[in-house]
């Protein structure tokens, strides 16, 4: 996608909610997650902040079927027990951008984004009525359909991470889970995955939910804040109510600051750090 064109249309599958309840996840025998409980709801962007290590992959992970648990419930659309589902049942319904993958090695970029399609293939690689025009889709709206066909080993970091999303994006389902998505995006692609989220969710009915380490980008993009720390939910609510000086300052252990920026009318954070007054230093008269 180029800057000033319009988003190309999206076809999904209808949003569905999925409720992860009481996740309680172990790492050698260490509970790092307690009793966690979280809703994506169809037509939300719901985002996990928090410091590093307070459970954000994790629960968003086991959510996906990823993470084993010691305990969790995990349902979709309030009476389907997701857990019960074979793999490629629930990958109709659910799909998971991860952090982290490798670069694939000896395949194009539109062999890469053929690989979401796989829930929709029978046996023996059977006809996928459809895929092409949902590949097609997914390479335009991630901006790489100009080349679907280079090796997808020459890719840069950023380039690479779009062309994963294109192929969650291919997977064509009612749930789409992002794991830190902006890693590796220069500024102008940030921008747009996030209005990409929002497009999901406001024009598609998509439940979308994503882990992001920057606050500002999470109070531009989301419907409902969760607030991790040390494994447990200590918040989940509007933005509004959930990025709180006195909250985000007790949660990350430094001194945040939050008001509401007159051009967008967003909440805005700022950490403050030991020299913060440095400038003024410097200004001051000898």
């Amino acid at each position: 996608m180029r800057v000033g064109e319009e988003t190309p249309e999206v076809t999904h599958a209808h949003g569905h909610a999925l409720t992860a309840t009481d996740v309680t996840v172990a790492y050698d025998r260490v509970d790092v997650l307690h009793d966690a409980s979280v809703t994506l709801r169809p037509g939300e962007v719901t985002v996990l902040v928090g410091p590093n290590g307070s459970g954000k992959s994790t629960l968003l992970r086991t959510m996906a079927r990823l993470q084993q648990a010691r305990t969790a419930r995990l349902t979709l659309d309030a009476d389907t027990d997701a857990l019960a589902l074979t793999t490629r049942e629930f990958s109709r319904y659910v799909a998971l951008l991860t952090q982290g993958r490798p670069t694939p090695s000896g395949l194009t970029v539109r062999d890469v984004v053929e690989f979401g399609r796989y829930p929709y293939r029978g046996r023996w690689g059977k006809a996928d009525p459809g895929g092409r025009e949902a590949v097609d889709r997914a390479l335009d709206l991630t901006g790489v359909a100009d080349f679907a066909d280079r090796g997808a080993e020459h890719l840069s970091g950023g380039q690479l991470q779009r062309v994963w999303l294109a192929g969650c994006l291919a997977q064509e389902t009612g749930v789409l889970l992002l794991d830190e998505p902006t890693t590796y995006l220069d500024l102008r692609y940030q921008v747009e995955l996030l209005d990409l989220m929002r497009d999901l969710a406001d024009d598609h009915g998509i439940a979308v939910g994503v882990v992001l380490h920057d606050l500002d980008q999470a109070a531009a993009v989301a419907d409902r804040i969760v607030l991790l720390r040390d494994g447990r939910v200590v918040a989940d609510d509007m933005p509004e109510q959930v990025l709180t000086a006195e909250r985000l300052t007790d949660t990350y252990g430094i001194r945040i600051e939050v008001d509401t920026d007159p051009l967008t009318g967003r909440l805005r954070t700022r950490a403050i750090g030991r020299h913060h007054t440095r400038t003024e230093r410097l200004h001051v008269p000898s």
